[in-house]
């Protein structure tokens, strides 16, 4: 596996008060929230807190009924089509065609977004994520761990500066989970920004370097891991849910 290479210009995500309704239903309430360039994010909060939606609406997928989403300066409101050129998404499920090779499946993106040089892009996704021996088998063979690789070059095909991931460690076994953290910690290196949705408290801090709690459709604390402890991590946490109000932490 060799380290991805990067053309595209780095882009941060700013969310900004931003609210969405289904209904009589609030699924976000004025939730404002910037990834930099170069940064890994984890999205954490109960079942219902909002997560899913609010990475569809950063996604561009899902429109706010107020606030806006801004994507390397870009107002995605006004630049839509430029936006969503710098963003790569990774859904709860792996949308990967099972009777396609991996090969085939990043072809078949690749064209969707014209990517130039198809080909070279993906042997080099393919390699990047460790699939490059098993690149011209079919994804229904693969494991649960290869295709999570597999979505996540996919979201890569056209070289986006912003990469969304929902769950992207759920159901994986420890190896995979940890191939995947390490993917997410090269990209930002690389420059991208990241921004993950996970349950998992025990993995954020390999997972991210800082970790935004959501519940209730409200951004309840926001706060930076670089030496905290997975007792630390969980404390705030249930600290933050309990008291129902925005905290920002930083180490002391």
């Amino acid at each position: 596996m060799r380290m991805l290479e990067t053309s595209r210009g780095a882009a941060s995500l700013v969310i900004d008060d931003v609210s969405k309704s289904f209904g009589s239903r609030v699924a976000l309430s004025r939730v404002s929230l910037t990834v930099e360039v170069g940064e890994r994010v984890a999205l954490v909060g109960p079942n219902g807190a909002g997560k899913s939606t609010l990475l569809r609406v950063a996604a561009l997928l899902t429109r706010p009924g107020r606030g806006r989403v801004r994507i390397g300066g870009l107002d995605a409101a006004r630049s839509a089509s430029q936006a969503r050129r710098q963003i790569g998404y990774v859904a709860h499920r792996a949308l990967l065609y099972d009777d396609l090779t991996g090969r085939q499946n990043l072809l078949f993106y690749a064209r969707m977004y014209d990517v130039p040089d198809a080909g070279s892009r993906v042997d080099e996704l393919l390699d990047w994520a460790g699939l490059a021996e098993r690149g011209d088998d079919l994804v229904r063979g693969y494991s649960r761990g290869m295709q999570q690789r597999l979505t996540i070059a996919r979201a890569l095909i056209h070289n986006p500066g912003v990469l969304l991931l929902d769950e992207p460690l759920a159901a994986l076994d420890p190896e995979g989970v940890t191939r995947v953290e390490g993917l997410l910690r090269e990209l930002a290196s690389a420059g991208c920004a990241v921004l993950m949705s996970t349950h998992d408290l025990e993995r954020v801090t390999g997972s991210a370097g800082r970790m935004v709690v959501l519940a209730g459709g409200r951004l309840r604390a926001d706060l930076l891991l670089d030496g905290l402890t997975t007792e630390d991590v969980a404390a705030r946490y249930r600290s933050a849910i309990a008291a129902g109000t925005t905290d920002t932490w930083d180490e002391e």
